[in-house]
């Protein structure tokens, strides 16, 4: 008897154990934006809840269970047609921190204990009948500012260049929101939240805690200022997963930070497409380009695993950013891809460009052109349905200047041939088209190279000659670009003046335009 007692007793309490175990709620449409559920609002159906590992449908009343995981973030995937609500600086606010014991003490404050699960926790959505199936949403690189003179420089160059009347869904940053500052994180949200739109985050390797020995803890500064470094969300016929793809430390080492996954980040990512249809544009963001050439620099497994989750899905983009360069990456069935058309991976350039160096303009923003040429600036993601275009804003210049001819104006004739026309097409690809013609006649195919910009190498050396101080910092060294195309102009040219005109079709089959005065003396 006393063997059945303590039997029932154990499987009464494994039963109580299970049932805390679990969090359970609803997903509901806030009728009156108040974020509280009220008789009235019913619950949706269908809609996705994750813990950043399971992921979960809500019932026919909009109900949900998922397992309580300690130390976690509870999350609701954001269903076509309904927008997510948001703080007062455009931060969605779709998540709920569980840290029963709060985050370990740190140099930069993570969560406070949030103690026991609340008995019921309801995610509320608004409706939004603006949503459609084509969109356009900023996309930025590496703000990184390392104090607030360089928030300034980023509110500056590029929150106040971007145009108010443009009609964008929403904002995406690719990490290295900060420089290690996490304090900064706050200043960064208030200047954000200038551009009224919601906007998402992907965690940096400068947006770190450092003073942690385990990589599950290196976000909790991250998560308690913007929330979830993991998750996922719909808009129109895309679906968006954001990935934290920094392992700190570094698990070989023990030092730095190795680029890759944990297995529970990509579980979440194959529990996630479960419901995602086949024929959706799945938009990857993380920080860390997922190149390499040797698998110290981001780990092959995890990669491999993240091709193979998506080798059902023919429509795919990844965006990263991180190099302060602006390139294409192709991966083919050699990296380990699963499909006959390459992955695409927009390695985005940056609003900090080379970390705010140069001269400085008359607003006292420095120029801060990439290593690769690429003058400063941010993308923009293009969707049409489950297509993909996109284009690039230089910070400051007029949106048809996409690429930079690079010629002298005025040159001798009988040196003509000594001098290469260079052209930097910012966004460009190594299959994109360059062309040039003189005074409108003959168009000639240029020639892709993997080259130094010549114009940025000139405004390094102006920096490493100058006789007097300059008002900037010196810009980095230069590296070989992936955009430059080259020529040699005919040497027979008479003297005279000519104009230059530059064509370049990219991969969309989009023409750009630029031209350039040239005079031949004798």
């Amino acid at each position: 008897m006393n063997l059945k007692i303590a039997l029932l007793t154990g499987i009464l309490l494994s039963n109580v154990l299970y049932a805390q175990e679990m969090i359970q709620g609803f997903v509901y449409e806030d009728i009156n934006q108040n974020g509280k559920k009220e008789r009235r609002e019913k619950g949706l159906p269908q809609v996705a809840v994750s813990n950043g590992v399971d992921v979960a449908l809500t019932d026919a009343s909009g109900k949900y269970n998922i397992p309580a995981r300690d130390n976690s973030i509870f999350f609701v995937i954001k269903p076509n047609g309904y927008r997510l609500p948001v703080d007062k600086n455009n931060m969605p606010q779709f998540y709920y921190i569980h840290k029963p014991e709060g985050s370990p003490e740190l140099k930069y404050e993570g969560s406070k204990p949030t103690g026991r699960l609340p008995k019921s926790f309801d995610f509320a959505l608004q409706r939004d009948t603006a949503e459609q199936k084509n969109f356009s949403a900023l996309i930025f690189g590496d703000p990184q500012a390392y104090n607030t003179e360089e928030i300034d420089y980023f509110d500056k160059g590029i929150i106040q260049d971007i145009n108010r009347t443009a009609k964008f869904s929403f904002g995406l940053s690719l990490g290295d929101l900060v420089g290690d500052d996490l304090a900064l994180h706050t200043p960064y949200k208030n200047t954000i939240g200038k551009l009224g739109l919601p906007w998402f985050n992907v965690m940096g390797n400068h947006d770190m805690n450092y003073d942690v020995q385990e990589d599950i803890f290196s976000d909790e500064t991250y998560q308690k200022n913007f929330g979830p470094n993991n998750f996922s969300f719909n808009y129109g016929d895309a679906h968006f997963i954001i990935l934290d793809n920094i392992i700190y430390p570094n698990p070989r080492t023990g030092k730095g930070y190795l680029g890759g996954f944990r297995k529970d980040q990509l579980d979440f990512v194959e529990n996630d497409l479960k419901f995602v249809p086949k024929d959706r544009l799945i938009v990857l963001a993380f920080h860390i380009p997922l190149l390499h050439n040797n698998s110290d620099v981001f780990r092959n497994e995890d990669r491999q695993r993240l091709f193979d989750l998506l080798a059902d899905y023919p429509n795919t983009l990844s965006l990263s950013a991180h190099t302060h360069l602006q390139r294409h990456n192709f991966y083919t069935k050699e990296d380990g891809w699963k499909q006959d058309t390459p992955h695409h991976e927009y390695n985005v350039g940056t609003t900090s460009g080379d970390w705010y160096s140069g001269l400085k303009n008359k607003f006292g923003v420095p120029a801060s052109t990439m290593r690769d040429g690429t003058p400063k600036g941010y993308a923009i993601l293009n969707i049409e349905g489950n297509k993909y275009t996109f284009d690039y804003k230089v910070a400051g210049e007029p949106e048809d200047y996409q690429l930079n001819i690079i010629f002298p104006a005025a040159v001798q004739q009988k040196y003509l041939r000594r001098h290469s026309l260079s052209v930097n097409f910012f966004i460009g690809a190594s299959s994109d088209i360059v062309e040039y013609s003189l005074d409108g006649k003959e168009w000639k195919k240029m020639n892709h190279t993997q080259t130094e910009d010549p114009n940025y190498q000139y405004n390094v050396l102006k920096f490493d000659n100058a006789e007097k101080v300059m008002d900037g910092r010196r810009p980095s060294n230069a590296v070989e670009s992936t955009h430059v195309w080259q020529a040699k102009l005919p040497g027979k040219l008479q003297a005279g003046q000519y104009t230059i005109q530059v064509r370049a079709t990219d991969m969309f089959g989009r023409t750009y335009l630029q031209a350039k005065e040239l005079k031949i003396v004798e």
